[in-house]
């Protein structure tokens, strides 16, 4: 297993992050802590979570990730050889949350308390901001109308996640679905204000949407706030599975119709182009898309997450996979033809 610096905080984390949003609602508790062993077995030392899931959100289940994750670290004992990350919730329509979801001291507080409850840890080292207060391009909105009204300052999160940081809560502060300016506001209220540095930022990547090149690369590579990718598989599209119509059983794609955003047609044209690619060149779809992702020197983690054993084995192995250059370059001929099908 590759380790990585996650920002400039002294810490190594494996370039593949266990994913755990299906805990709780397409894996169970058993199922859950078999995938944890078996993945710090194989050298994972990094696990990302949050406070709304499982996915999809739902009041009944709110939480049970990370207790999931709590109860495998109070059986296992081995709190010191993961590093966990997790997130606080950005507003939105989850009133089971807080009465209202936002981004206040007081919310911010009673957030990290309750994970830290359900963790069933003293600390958390990697703590998230899940998405902006303000209403801005994320999770795949286009075009920008602008907006003066920015809700909860920016500067009031940072100070209420500094002095979570300060009475030793947790340790460093990412960031996750954010822009150019966002990241920019937030080194320049650690510059100007003296508050933590964020040490990374969580955003889609994929074969599909790689908009993040897009100014935000540069941010990771020159501001070390590297990129913790997520859907690196485009919800599973990527792996072939869907195609033509196919609805494999247990598939989240199958299960929830909540997520659109990595289908219709252009983006089924695209991903049957990748899948020829890998089988071209005797490669599993799956493993080709997650190496290539892997492969991007602003990359510090890659978010895989699996519903099944097979599934599990498959991502984690693709640390090993190093592509021909052959393919690098086919990749991006596909891409040039119809770059972003789904930002």
């Amino acid at each position: 297993m590759e380790y990585r610096p996650l920002g400039r905080t002294g810490l190594d984390v494996s370039v593949i992050c266990l994913g755990t949003m299906t805990f709780g609602e397409q894996n169970t508790e058993a199922e859950a802590h078999a995938q944890l062993d078996y993945a710090v077995d194989q050298g994972v030392n990094f696990i990302d979570a949050a406070e709304m899931y499982p996915v999809p959100p739902r009041a009944e289940t709110q939480g049970r990730t990370e207790q999931y994750i709590g109860s495998w670290l109070a059986g296992r004992g081995r709190r010191d050889d993961v590093i966990l990350a997790t997130k606080v919730t950005g507003p939105g329509q989850m009133d089971w949350i807080r009465s209202g979801p936002r981004l206040s001291t007081e919310q911010v507080t009673a957030a990290i308390d309750t994970s830290l409850q359900r963790l069933q840890t003293d600390y958390i080292d990697l703590y998230q901001v899940h998405w902006p207060e303000r209403q801005t391009n994320y999770f795949g909105k286009l075009g920008y109308t602008g907006s003066a009204h920015l809700g909860v300052p920016i500067e009031e999160t940072l100070t209420a996640l500094d002095r979570a940081r300060q009475a030793g809560k947790i340790r460093h502060i990412g960031i996750s679905n954010e822009t150019p300016w966002g990241v920019a506001e937030y080194l320049r209220l650690a510059n100007t204000q003296g508050l933590p540095r964020v040490a990374s930022i969580q955003n889609p990547f994929n074969l599909l949407n790689r908009t993040f090149e897009i100014g935000l690369a540069e941010f990771a590579e020159r501001e070390a706030v590297g990129l913790l990718a997520y859907s690196p598989l485009a919800f599973g599209t990527l792996s072939g599975k869907y195609l033509d119509n196919a609805q494999p059983a247990r598939a989240r794609l199958t299960l929830y119709e909540r997520f659109k955003r990595y289908t219709g047609d252009i983006a089924e044209r695209s991903i049957g182009r990748y899948v020829h690619l890998a089988r071209e060149h005797g490669l599993d779809p799956a493993q080709m898309a997650l190496a290539w992702v892997n492969s991007r020197p602003f990359l510090t983690s890659n978010i895989i997450g699996a519903t099944t054993m097979d599934q599990l084995r498959s991502n984690i192995a693709s640390a090993d996979l190093k592509l021909p250059p052959a393919v690098r370059e086919q990749i991006e001929a596909i891409h040039a033809s119809q770059p972003n099908p789904c930002p």
